[in-house]
């Protein structure tokens, strides 16, 4: 029997299965976006734009620098899932102990490349001069504390896989309150500016991934930590890379598109820089409720694959892209009509705003294509299938938004910011109608090399 924070994935009624794994990873999600969002209303609100386009240029560049990294964490949990549903315990423990250093290792290695060269990437994404200087500051101080924010994902990557999401919630919004009530000390108070929410977001990821990590070390069941066993596995380390680094460049891959279009937005100038990112950070909380679905959709997926279901992960696939649908729908129309509000939140600058509901008006209400591509990613990693998507985005997401940029948007009657925006719900659909036609060839190829084992057993 699973334990009480545990789902069993693999028997009974789907939905509400999916539901209460995907709601609180909803919720988790969220609770990590709104260390962002806090830190860019109060430096909007009592620092001034500059900063809150300092603070919100960066997102891209983080994104892009721990992506690869992140990527290995969905590669721990797919690995595992799959053994946790094959009831493989050994290797399970290899995993776990495997995967925790992994997240050190790589929060060093990020802290060192990102504090040294924060200020020449901004430089290359032509960051304007009156905010590289904040720009720099806020990103070195970002990645000082890079590795909690590691240790944090992989540890909560760990326990989706064995269908925990509620204690990383519980986790996070402890951590969440301590970073508002630290930016609200730092900025206002203090006067630190960008530094005083860098350093707010630093220590509550700190207080995030150190309950994480006693969580982990005080569960008596299959994802025990013991930090005296902590040990890189070379069968485990291996297949996490080989499951994880083509998700993790997948992220990448959008990462580099995103940087590239983030460095043609700046040039518009400061004003269009802040409302985009006011308009991101909005976004972003509809992007991550459809994600919720997209990482059910690995985990299920993948027990069931370890299980043996086969009819059972054809059906998790309709029923989360059902949610994410209705997801992507309900929260987009709604980001879209109550914009300006929301804006409004960010900067009392009426030309902010207006910059900020003109990419809302392009991507808010397509949005739900985007849930419909990441779950069909989803689907495709939890069957084992982790180069396809990567591939398959690279072409109609990444090549296609650089070739826009590159041709159309050079054209002077084309040269504006809402040519930009209309290269991302085009490439969403492009994008999941061939993910369609690889998940069909992908479960059939699942499906045989079973039976061929099978058979030859």
């Amino acid at each position: 029997m699973p334990k009480n924070y545990e789902i069993d994935m693999c028997h009974g009624p789907l939905l509400k299965k999916i539901c209460l794994f995907a709601i609180p990873l909803m919720c988790s999600t969220t609770l990590q976006l709104l260390f962002n969002t806090a830190d860019i209303i109060v430096v909007g609100r009592f620092a001034g734009d500059n900063s809150l386009a300092a603070v919100g240029s960066n997102n891209a560049i983080i994104k892009l620098m721990i992506n690869l990294f992140l990527g290995l964490s969905i590669g721990a949990n797919i690995l595992a899932a799959r053994y946790y549903g094959a009831r493989n315990k050994e290797d399970l423990d290899k995993t776990v102990h495997t995967t925790m250093l992994l997240s050190l290792y790589g929060g060093l290695a990020i802290t060192v490349v990102g504090v040294l060269g924060a200020r020449q990437i901004l430089l290359w994404m032509q960051t304007p001069p009156q905010v590289l200087e904040k720009a720099t500051k806020y990103l070195q101080i970002y990645f000082m504390g890079i590795t909690f924010t590691l240790i944090y994902n992989f540890g909560s990557a760990i326990l989706r896989a064995v269908g925990d999401t509620r204690r990383p919630l519980y986790y996070l919004t402890i951590a969440g309150v301590i970073n508002v009530i630290l930016n609200l000390i730092f900025v206002i108070k203090f006067k630190w500016d960008v530094a005083g929410v860098a350093a707010a977001t630093v220590i509550s990821q700190a207080v995030a991934s150190a309950l994480i990590v006693l969580c982990m070390m005080r569960d008596k069941g299959a994802i025990h930590l013991d930090i005296s066993r902590l040990k890189i596995h070379p069968i485990q380390l291996a297949l996490i890379f080989r499951l994880g680094v083509p998700a993790g460049l997948h992220g990448m891959l959008f990462s580099i598109s995103n940087v590239v279009i983030q460095s043609t937005v700046n040039s518009f100038g400061n004003v269009v820089m802040a409302g985009n990112a006011a308009a991101i950070n909005i976004e972003g909380y509809v992007y991550f409720a459809m994600y919720a679905f997209s990482q059910t959709a690995i985990s299920f997926t993948s027990q069931n694959l370890g299980a043996g279901n086969f009819r059972r992960i054809l059906r998790i696939l309709f029923l989360t892209q059902c949610c994410v649908i209705v997801t992507g729908l309900v929260l987009g129309v709604s980001a879209w009509f109550f914009a300006p509000i929301l804006l409004g939140i960010y900067s009392k600058n009426q030309d902010v705003i207006a910059a900020g509901v003109v990419r809302m008006g392009y991507l808010s209400l397509p949005y739900l294509l985007c849930g419909i591509m990441d779950v069909f990613v989803g689907n495709l990693r939890g069957l084992g299938y982790v180069v396809t998507p990567m591939i398959v985005s690279l072409g109609g997401a990444c090549i296609f938004r650089l070739a826009w940029i590159a041709t159309l948007f050079q054209i002077p009657r084309f040269h504006t910011v809402q040519t930009i925006y209309l290269s991302y719900p085009i490439s969403w659909v492009l994008t999941f109608v061939v993910l369609i036609f690889c998940y069909m060839w992908a479960f059939r190829q699942t499906v045989l090399r079973r039976n061929r084992r099978k058979i030859s057993a």
